[in-house]
């Protein structure tokens, strides 16, 4: 993943003009926030965690670095009271996932992992093989778990204490492949395929990231505007009921005989045992989820039409339960 590090008595300031999320949070306090343009497109997708009363942490993808990080540079103010830092490398981050990770992590650690000790969207330094990295509670494969942020010199013997208590606990290290699989079951979406610059929030089902109350942050009046128009494309969920068939991505969306549009991503849902994918549909009129169920769909797979079951919400653990256990 890419970190960046805002700093300075205006980092607040700054930071709630980009996000579309209220960053003013307590600190240890992790908030997923859209970062849009002035017509309310996804420039790109972040989590914030405030680390101090003037310091912030950003995280996002590892193939993004660059470009967000030339986002957030761009737009500090030149009277700006604070810095953007690129911090990649000066952490290394590993993600422990899975219904048994709390039991992992307790087993290597002294602090309090339990639910109500350490809450979901929350983070904290904890001790782990004689490191202190900071544990965020966050998940991208719609499970239980923790994402461990820690000083790049002590990853080693951590990585290698977490293999080593792994081994009593059926633990396995995965790919992205894998990760990719478990997001796309969950319903996470993805920037650069799923969420992109001519995709709002509301569209991409992802609204609880915005904060209209708030004052003013770029993207608002567009989003303002959408909401009150009503929205004339929804971002959903497919699943392909004969397992012999995959999505990889760009395969053309049907409703009712009418090309929507292709999805936007794919691949094999193993807990549902089928094919996944995510894409848009669009209507001349304001979509309801009615319209979205209502509708007969087939997507397009090597030239044949395939019948596929439509979603609004992820066929697994739609309600995000299983992360907040």
């Amino acid at each position: 993943m890419g970190k960046f590090m805002v700093q300075g008595p205006d980092a607040e300031t700054v930071l709630q003009k980009l996000c579309a999320n209220d960053i003013a949070v307590p600190i240890g306090k992790v908030v997923y926030t859209p970062v849009l343009n002035q017509r309310g497109g996804f420039e790109t997708d972040v989590t914030v965690t405030r680390f101090a009363e003037e310091a912030f942490f950003i995280v996002t993808a590892a193939a993004t670095v660059v470009h967000d990080y030339d986002h957030f540079n761009r737009r500090l103010p030149k009277d700006a009271r604070a810095t953007v830092t690129d911090v990649t490398h000066a952490y290394a981050m590993l993600a422990i996932m899975g219904p048994g990770s709390r039991d992992l992590l307790q087993a290597l650690s002294a602090d309090d992992l339990s639910n109500g000790g350490f809450p979901y969207g929350t983070a904290r330094q904890i001790d782990v093989a004689y490191a202190r990295p900071w544990a965020m509670r966050m998940s991208y494969v719609g499970e239980l778990g923790w994402e461990l942020y820690i000083p790049t010199n002590f990853a080693l013997p951590v990585f290698d204490a977490i293999l080593e208590e792994g081994r009593n606990r059926a633990m396995r290290l995965v790919g992205m492949q894998a990760v990719n699989s478990l997001r796309l079951e969950a319903g996470c979406r993805h920037w650069e395929s799923d969420i992109t610059p001519d995709d709002t929030p509301y569209e991409a089902g992802l609204g609880f990231g915005v904060k209209l109350d708030k004052d003013d942050f770029i993207g608002k009046a567009a989003l303002l505007r959408q909401k009150e128009q009503g929205l004339k494309r929804r971002l959903v969920m497919f699943t392909i009921e004969n397992p012999d068939i995959m999505l990889y991505g760009s395969e053309p969306v049907y409703r009712d005989g009418v090309w929507m549009e292709n999805t936007t991503s794919g691949g094999y849902g193993f807990k549902l045992g089928a094919a996944v994918g995510m894409g848009y549909v669009k209507c001349r009129q304001p979509i309801t989820e009615d319209w979205i169920l209502s509708g007969n769909y087939e997507i397009e797979v090597e030239g044949k039409m395939i019948p596929a079951k439509v979603h609004v919400r992820s066929p697994y653990d739609p309600n995000n339960e299983r992360t907040k256990m």
